[in-house]
């Protein structure tokens, strides 16, 4: 019998299953973070946040994985265009948005979040518009081996690969002409691409890096 991670649909909705582990898109257990002052204070809000802008504002996250940094910058007003290049952590997401967009707490921040299931290279180079934010979480292999590595990535790791080209990446955010591309990395980690950022937003574990153009 195979321990491949494999889509099981119950009531609840889709999880992803392997290796005695279980995986579920559930929005639901964010909902705490989204609240006010909660949500003013995430690290991701405040490197992406653009002070004195009005209108709509649009942002890419390229690398969603199971869509709570979308969700976070979602709530904080953002319109999120989501890229997941693996199907079936895709199907995780696109059921969990699915199920948030059918909760009242979340319904408006859900309605706020459009996923692609797509490699984001080429989604960031045919985008209808031009995007204020660009978000990268790539993985890499440093992460792979932290033997405190958590439950969920261990099993989202069995699908994805660590960023094969990070520059590759970084230039097609950078070629979509945003305001600024935000780059989650480890503390002490390098900065991605060997491009210095504008300035960071730093974590007791991760800092944020802001790239402006």
């Amino acid at each position: 019998m195979s321990d491949a991670p494999e889509l099981v649909e119950d009531d609840a909705g889709l999880s992803l299953v392997g290796g005695g582990q279980v995986l579920r898109a559930d929005f639901s257990r964010m909902l705490p973070r989204l609240r006010q002052p909660n949500l003013s204070r995430e690290l991701l809000v405040r490197a992406a946040r653009i002070r004195g802008a009005q209108g709509v504002l649009r942002a890419v996250d390229a690398t969603a994985g199971l869509g709570e940094d979308a969700l976070l910058l979602a709530a904080a007003g953002f319109w999120v265009r989501l890229f997941e290049r693996d199907p079936l952590i895709a199907a995780l997401v696109d059921d969990g948005l699915r199920r948030a967009r059918q909760t009242p707490e979340l319904a408006e921040v859900a309605s706020r979040m459009e996923l692609v299931a797509g490699d984001s290279v080429q989604g960031l180079a045919t985008l209808p518009w031009t995007p204020d934010v660009v978000y990268l979480d790539p993985m890499f292999p440093e992460r792979r081996r932290k033997a405190a590595t958590k439950k969920k990535l261990q099993l989202i790791q069995q699908l994805e690969r660590p960023c094969e080209d990070e520059e590759g990446l970084l230039r097609a955010a950078l070629a979509a002409g945003p305001r600024k591309v935000v780059v989650k990395r480890p503390l002490k980690g390098p900065c991605l691409g060997s491009v210095k950022p504008s300035h960071s937003v730093r974590g007791k574990v991760v800092r944020y890096d802001v790239i402006v153009p």
